[in-house]
């Protein structure tokens, strides 16, 4: 791999206090937990909390403090990165208590208007989508059985539990093909994504698990199939917040996972807007590379997100966590202009998000595949049905 040729491979010290300063940045998703309890005890004013904390102070950090291009060394034990992996795995139950908590309050208490606590509830939304979410995908790609469950509590926490079957067997397997939902077409805007892939990713994961199924003679609905899980899991959150809450607690519940889950389509729309794999014919395409992926190295919104912007290498290397995933130049990866924050408010205006990213998208063309010349296949793709 071609890492960003200016940045400094950073060698992992053996010592306890360099690993600990390094993994404290990537703790500062857990400043959103204090806050949504503010919130939902206070409202008023401080319904801007966590909408303010998510969006614009990690913007405002990859403003000021710009690009982080440090690549951490390969050859480290993962064993030293036991203060970065504790942050995922201490957030799952954190966040669950406090959306629970925080709503529950908020109806129990009878303190707050209706549109303080919608407004509240936005904001775990914001919450569950921008951190929970990144937070779930970085455990569902682990080996670890204890944290792919923690991966299923969060996702089904937001009742997207299918998620991780689509993102592990169809999006890693054919991204930046028709095959993929979530690999968003040249010149779709996000609207129109985001009711396209609702649909499709849920039935081309239901359609994943199914066949894998048929290939070892079990029918669909064996009890090794995870939608049972995915299922009972959405069910019981579903039973926690009526019975914390009520059917008004219900109802603000199942609007925070709308939220979580728009944040996490709005994600995947920006990660691979534009960027196919080259067809190499009778159905085949070229491996995936760095440059099938969009690339951020901005500081600010990398810590909050946990290196989820250093996307080019995540899909070399999925498995890979966070901290070492490797940072790419222009020469092997495009790059964003902004952080995901920033892109995220610009791709919900279509126009400009036109303005600035289909220039990047034709001159990414142009860098990596000169040779093709009629993208018209490319760009109007439907989403066929994926080989087997």
């Amino acid at each position: 791999m071609n890492a960003h040729p200016d940045s400094q491979m950073v060698e992992y010290s053996m010592g306890r206090l360099p690993n600990l300063l390094h993994a404290l940045p990537f703790w500062a998703s857990l400043g959103a937990v204090p806050l949504a309890w503010i919130a939902a005890w206070m409202g008023s004013w401080a319904v801007l909390l966590l909408p303010t904390y998510a969006w614009v102070v990690s913007s405002l950090l990859d403003r000021f403090i710009g690009l982080d291009t440090q690549n951490l060394d390969l050859s480290a034990d993962e064993r030293l990165l036991h203060w970065h992996r504790l942050v995922t795995l201490v957030w799952a139950p954190l966040q669950i208590i406090t959306v629970v908590g925080a709503i529950g309050l908020m109806v129990r208490s009878d303190s707050l208007e209706a549109w303080e606590m919608l407004a509240v509830t936005l904001g775990l939304g914001i919450m569950s989508g921008t951190i929970g979410i990144v937070y779930a995908h970085e455990l569902m790609h682990q080996k670890s059985k204890w944290e792919r469950w923690l991966a299923n509590a969060l996702m089904t926490f937001v009742l997207y539990g299918h998620f991780r079957s689509e993102h592990l067997l169809v999006h890693h397997r054919h991204v930046g093909t028709p095959h993929d939902a979530v690999t968003a077409r040249y010149n779709e805007s996000f609207h129109r994504f985001f009711l396209r892939v609702l649909p499709q990713c849920l039935w081309s994961s239901w359609k994943t698990e199914r066949d894998m199924l048929a290939r070892k003679g079990l029918p669909a609905w064996d009890r090794s199939n995870p939608f049972w899980r995915y299922v009972t899991l959405d069910l019981f959150w579903i039973l926690v917040a009526l019975t914390v809450a009520g059917w008004v607690g219900l109802l603000l519940f199942l609007l925070q996972a709308c939220i979580a889950i728009w944040q996490l389509e709005l994600t995947n729309y920006i990660e691979h807007y534009g960027l196919t794999r080259k067809h190499l014919g009778k159905g085949k395409y070229e491996p995936q590379k760095p440059h099938h992926s969009w690339n951020a190295a901005h500081f600010g919104s990398n810590r909050l997100l946990i290196n989820l912007q250093r996307h080019s290498d995540h899909h070399c290397s999925p498995s890979r966590r966070y901290p070492l995933l490797q940072n790419y130049d222009e020469d092997a990866a495009p790059q964003l202009p902004f952080g995901y924050p920033v892109m995220g408010l610009i791709a919900l205006i279509s126009p400009i998000w036109r303005r600035v990213m289909n220039p990047k998208v034709r001159q990414w063309r142009q860098q990596f595949y000169p040779e093709i010349t009629d993208w018209r296949p490319y760009t109007h793709a439907t989403n066929p049905k994926p080989p087997n």
